[in-house]
């Protein structure tokens, strides 16, 4: 008996020894949780901070600032463009040619560091600076050989007296082919109606050219008519449409994949039935197959020969003066292809190898008649030698 009271004790005993640890396991579980519940209010606390943050971004301050900005830009456009009008041609020249003239003289002026005199290294420096503003290598060469000359005569030339050099030697390159051309707009025509057939390749500016071609004429009163005989590129008869409807001045054309000789036929016969002074005949620039470039503007010319004799009068190479020694290519194929007149030279604001101008004329024995300086109707000048030297050098 003595045992069994023992082990029921025992038993007793262990069950309230479990009782006190399970109350012992329940106290720790309540103090643990009021330790975790500040820890979510904390992690919770930051969540409200992005969303007030966000909400200056999502604030449509932008929308009411439109409106007054965009009022500016007109003010703006107006005053640019009284400005515009009240710049002469010489600063309107500047302008265009500036970053020709920057490339140019920065390249000058880093191989004149530390020289006080023009001598081999000079002028081998020099060499290389005009060759890589595309200026051509035979114009370059008569240039350095003349320079040469002049410095084997003084013996001694300072690098301050270079630029002026260049500009003497510049302005009578030039010079040597643009004797015959007439130096403004306003000049009398040989002939009338004087025929002028363009000529060159896609994308270099002709539509446009020929479009600021008759502008000039017309508010000289003259009478101006546009032939469009490129009839295979997709859109050259919609895009002279535009021009001929924007500068006010008849357009004879014909659809797309016509005879480009039918065209310009039809052309000068209205032109003579009207008692038109200037005609302006577009073509194909087309370089793929010389030979076939060569029979079309051939057939051209000799159509026109036979309403007006002795027409055109004038074939008017159109280059782009960005694309350096690609210009020098074109006049090439094209003065092959038929009797290249005169050029002009388009784009010459947006790039800096206005060098063009002179090492084609000076290699091809061609004058330039015209350059595009700008974007705007008004920016086609006469080119003359003595103007463009003068603002490079400027």
């Amino acid at each position: 008996m003595g045992i069994f009271k023992s082990i029921v004790s025992f038993l007793k005993g262990k069950n309230k020894k479990e009782e006190t640890s399970k109350d012992y396991l329940e106290e720790p579980i309540h103090e643990i949780e009021p330790k975790l519940e500040p820890e979510p209010e904390t992690e919770f606390e930051p969540e409200p901070e992005p969303e007030t943050e966000s909400e200056p971004e999502h604030e449509p301050d932008p929308k009411p600032e439109l409106e007054p900005e965009f009022e500016i830009y007109e003010d703006q456009l107006k005053d640019t463009n009284t400005e515009s009008e009240s710049l002469d041609t010489d600063n309107i020249l500047d302008k265009g040619l500036e970053k020709t003239k920057n490339s140019f003289f920065s390249k000058l002026g880093k191989i004149l560091i530390g020289k006080s005199k023009v001598d081999v290294d000079v002028l081998d420096d020099l060499e290389e600076v005009l060759i890589t503003s595309d200026v051509g290598v035979e114009t370059t060469i008569e240039i350095i050989e003349n320079i040469e000359k002049r410095v084997s005569k003084d013996k001694f030339l300072g690098t301050n007296e270079l630029n002026k050099i260049l500009k003497e030697e510049i302005v009578g390159i030039l010079l040597e082919q643009h004797s015959s051309v007439s130096s403004n707009f306003d000049s009398s025509l040989p002939c009338k109606p004087y025929v002028i057939m363009v000529v060159g390749v896609n994308g270099v500016g002709k539509t446009t050219t020929i479009g600021k071609l008759a502008h000039k004429y017309k508010t000289l009163g003259k009478r101006v008519i546009l032939g469009a005989s490129d009839t295979f590129r997709a859109g050259a008869i919609d895009q002279l449409q535009v021009w001929a409807e924007r500068v006010g001045v008849q357009l004879i054309k014909q659809n797309m994949g016509s005879d480009p000789a039918s065209v310009a036929f039809d052309t000068l016969k209205s032109a003579k039935a009207q008692n038109i002074d200037v005609v302006i005949i577009d073509t194909a620039g087309r370089l793929h197959n010389k030979v076939n470039l060569m029979n079309e503007l051939s057939k051209i010319k000799r159509v026109m020969d036979k309403v007006i004799p002795e027409s055109p009068h004038e074939v008017l190479l159109v280059l782009d003066g960005s694309t350096g020694q690609n210009a020098f290519e074109q006049t090439k194929q094209f003065s092959s292809a038929t009797d290249v007149s005169s050029l002009a030279v388009t784009k010459l604001d947006g790039t800096a190898k206005g060098g063009v101008v002179l090492g084609i004329s000076h290699q091809f024995k061609i004058p330039v008649k015209y350059i595009g300086i700008g974007e705007k109707i008004e920016d086609l000048q006469i080119f003359d030698p003595k103007t463009f030297v003068d603002s490079f050098f400027r």
